[in-house]
C-alpha cells in the first residue's frame, strides 16, 4: 500500500528549493548583474532614457528605434560566439549556472517525490537530494565567482570605462541580477541543510503511528 506523507518541514523545503531554482533561473536570464549611468537618446525624434547594463548572458543598450528591444542577449551564437562579443569566462559562468539549475530542477522533482517514496537505493531521498543541493550550490558559487573576473575585458570596458578590471567596476555598479543570484546561493545552502529535518519529520514517530492506524494520507505539522 503506498503513502502519501506531508510534513510542514518537508513541504517547507519543496517550496525553498523551487523558490531556489525560479530565482537563479530569473538572474541567469536578467541584463542587469553591471548597471552604467543613466542616459538619453533620440529615438524618433524623441528623448529616450536608458540605462546600458550587462548580466551573464543578455545586455540592455542603447535603443536604436521603437520596434527594436532594448535588452538582447549578447550573442545569438551563444557559447560558440567570438569571445569579444561573448567573454569566454562569462561563458563558462553560465555553464556552472545552467549546471546549477539543472541539479536543482532535479531536487525539486525529487522533493515531490519525496512525498510517496521516501528513500532510493536504501538511501533517503532526503539526504541524497540536500547533497545535490550543495553541488547545485558549488556550480552557483563558481558561476557568481566567474562573471567579475570579465570586468576588464573590453565588453566591460565599454560600459564602465577603461578602469575597470577584473573585481573592480570604474563607472559602473552592481545590479539587482547579481544580488539575486548570490542570494539565491545563499538559500541553495539553507535548502540543503532543510533537507535533514524535512527527513526526521517524515519518519517521525507520529508518522509511523499513522501509517500503523491504516492512514494512506498524512499531513502533520
Amino acid at each position: 500500500m503506498g503513502f502519501l506523507i506531508v510534513t510542514a518541514r518537508s513541504l517547507i523545503w519543496m517550496l525553498l528549493s523551487l523558490l531556489c531554482a525560479l530565482m537563479m533561473l530569473s538572474a541567469l536570464l536578467s541584463p542587469v548583474w553591471i548597471t552604467a549611468a543613466t542616459q538619453n537618446a533620440m529615438v524618433d525624434n524623441e528623448t529616450v532614457t536608458y540605462t546600458p547594463s550587462l548580466g551573464v548572458y543578455a545586455r540592455c543598450g542603447r535603443p536604436i528605434g521603437r520596434n527594436h528591444p532594448i535588452c538582447t542577449l549578447m550573442s545569438a551564437k551563444g557559447l560558440g560566439a567570438d569571445s569579444e562579443v561573448y567573454p569566454t569566462v562569462w561563458k563558462a559562468a553560465t555553464v556552472f549556472l545552467i549546471m546549477g539549475l539543472f541539479v536543482m530542477g532535479m531536487t525539486v522533482c525529487t522533493g515531490l517525490l519525496s512525498c510517496c517514496v521516501q528513500s532510493v537505493f536504501k538511501k533517503s531521498i532526503f539526504t541524497l537530494s540536500g547533497a545535490a543541493q550543495c553541488v547545485a550550490g558549488i556550480c552557483f558559487i563558481l558561476g557568481v565567482m566567474l562573471h567579475p573576473m570579465a570586468w576588464g575585458v573590453e565588453r566591460a570596458h565599454k560600459l564602465c570605462g577603461k578602469e575597470s578590471s577584473p573585481f573592480y567596476l570604474g563607472d559602473c555598479s552592481i545590479g539587482t541580477g547579481l544580488f539575486v543570484a548570490v542570494g539565491t546561493t545563499i538559500l541553495t545552502f539553507v535548502c540543503a541543510c532543510l533537507s535533514v529535518p524535512a527527513e526526521t519529520s517524515t519518519s517521525s514517530d507520529k508518522v509511523q503511528d499513522k501509517i500503523y492506524e491504516g492512514q494512506t494520507l498524512i499531513c502533520l505539522a
